[in-house]
């Protein structure tokens, strides 16, 4: 901390008053307002550290000094006195204190590698709440194995692209949850189960003669809706309409809701990604899938979707051996439509950093112009938002550095990079080998023309190794041919 004070007054003393000497004092003053914010930041996130250990300390010495409880109404009493006090300390809630009291403890007990992130500034006090909130309800093990993978760069699987901390948190969130939803210890299978079962609509009244109206519905359900309601919304706009897509994508889910399909309201189709690891798909693993725009969703969900023939889903398999995509579905294949899909698939949502607008939203665009000599390949394109590619073309934000399997990072108008969030992909879970169970731990999957060569794969998988109607016949053969070119 006293490292980042004396930072600190180093970035304030470069201030317009010192800089007269300077060839470019405006610049210089605008680097040092940057990277005072920076070490502000750190430092708010150490005394966020400090307020951790303080409200630990503060917890056990006033267990230690109280009297032991004769009965459990007690205990909660002295539970509730110590929460007043720290909420009287602080000027805060009642309820806010509580929540700090238990993340301190939590951070303390079972978060070793979060709280020391949080000590050394290198992430905020809202990525270790992300923590808190999202190892709740794991065992040690599990919670030890979800924080190596985003905070210990050694991890065997540590996570690609972007550190946690320079994840805005409301990302670093959602790559948590996903991570957690792949490897918790109770299936997605059995936890998917009891969601079904908890299934309904609700009305919360609002101000304003308002009022929202949601659907907790199954992923697969809710993203088709999304994704038809918006494509829709979008076939709407045009001079003539002053409703925003935002308002549009309402008023047509009313209308739906309401009468049907009204008239003169389009009902596309919608076009969902559905990523499927292959085995999860032969029914041989329990590998969660990824649904576009949502995260994880069981593979008894994905395998439905895929055997309906389901037109509104875009099936893409993934590698066995590194979980990235192989090929995608090719029902309705157009070489622009691909390369657009392709890109859905290596960014998820607008690449530019802590943006979190869905890449169904999104629009393609070039990274070098092609009238500056830029290609359309998709190592030069991106897919930003409206507002981000808008972002490029009038200001000097500059996407770079894209690749086949990666987003473009940012170069800022202060020639800062930023890089851009990578997808999670990480290499499945794989099965024992029939007739090798414990037999032989060193073996590995099969080289492609083995796995290609396998019956099951070949034959389309008839019945996903259940009861059912068969895969669609044309997925497996163009996934061949894929690997071959």
């Amino acid at each position: 901390m006293a490292a980042s004070l004396v930072a600190l007054a180093a970035c304030a003393g470069r201030g317009a008053g010192n800089l007269a000497s300077s060839a470019n004092p405006l610049q210089d003053e605008a680097d040092a307002c940057l990277d005072g914010m920076t070490e502000a930041g750190s430092m708010e996130a150490m005394m966020a550290a400090l307020k951790v250990h303080f409200a630990d300390g503060y917890a056990h010495a006033a267990a230690a000094l109280a009297a032991p409880a004769a009965s459990p109404q007690e205990r909660t009493a002295q539970e509730m006195a110590v929460t007043a006090e720290v909420a009287c300390a602080l000027t805060v809630s009642e309820r806010s204190a509580a929540a700090l009291l238990a993340e301190s403890a939590t951070l303390t007990t079972r978060l070793p590698l979060t709280l020391s992130a949080l000590r050394s500034g290198s992430i905020s006090w809202q990525h270790a709440r992300v923590m808190c909130d999202e190892t709740s309800g794991l065992d040690p093990a599990a919670a030890a194995a979800l924080e190596a993978h985003f905070l210990d760069p050694e991890a065997r699987f540590a996570a690609r692209g972007c550190p946690a901390g320079e994840l805005v948190p409301g990302r670093f969130r959602a790559k948590a949850r996903s991570w957690r939803e792949r490897h918790h210890p109770v299936s997605i299978e059995a936890r998917h189960g009891k969601g079904v079962q908890d299934r309904r609509l609700e009305l919360v009244p609002d101000r304003d003669g308002m009022a929202w109206l949601s659907a907790y519905v199954t992923a697969d359900v809710a993203a088709a809706v999304w994704s038809r309601a918006t494509e829709a919304a979008r076939a709407l706009q045009g001079p003539a309409e002053a409703r925003t897509l935002t308002q549009l994508r309402a008023d047509v889910a009313a209308d739906w809701l309401l009468v049907g399909v009204a008239a003169g309201t389009p009902s596309p189709k919608a076009q969902v990604l559905v990523t499927v690891p292959v085995l999860s798909l032969l029914g041989d693993v329990t590998e969660p899938a990824t649904l576009d725009g949502y995260g994880p969703i069981p593979p008894s969900m994905a395998r439905r979707l895929v055997a309906d023939g389901a037109g509104s889903f875009l099936r893409v398999l993934t590698d066995p051996r590194s979980g990235a995509p192989l090929e995608i579905g090719r029902t309705s294949y157009r070489v622009s439509k691909a390369m657009r899909q392709w890109l859905r698939l290596r960014d998820g949502r607008c690449p530019f950093p802590g943006c979190n607008n869905h890449s169904l939203d999104n629009e393609a665009d070039h990274l070098l112009a092609w009238s500056e000599g830029g290609g359309t390949g998709i190592s030069n394109l991106g897919q930003p938002c409206r507002r981000h590619h808008r972002l490029k073309h009038t200001t000097a934000w500059r996407p770079v550095d894209a690749t086949r399997d990666q987003p473009p990072g940012w170069i800022s108008p202060a020639g800062r990079s930023y890089p851009s969030e990578q997808q999670d992909w990480e290499p499945p879970h794989w099965p024992d080998h029939p007739g090798r169970a414990g037999e032989d731990p060193e073996w590995e999957p099969p080289d492609w023309p083995d796995l290609l060569a396998w019956p099951d794969v070949l034959a389309g998988a008839t019945g996903l190794g259940q009861t059912g109607p068969p895969l669609p016949v044309d997925p497996l053969p163009d996934w061949a041919l894929s690997i071959a070119a």
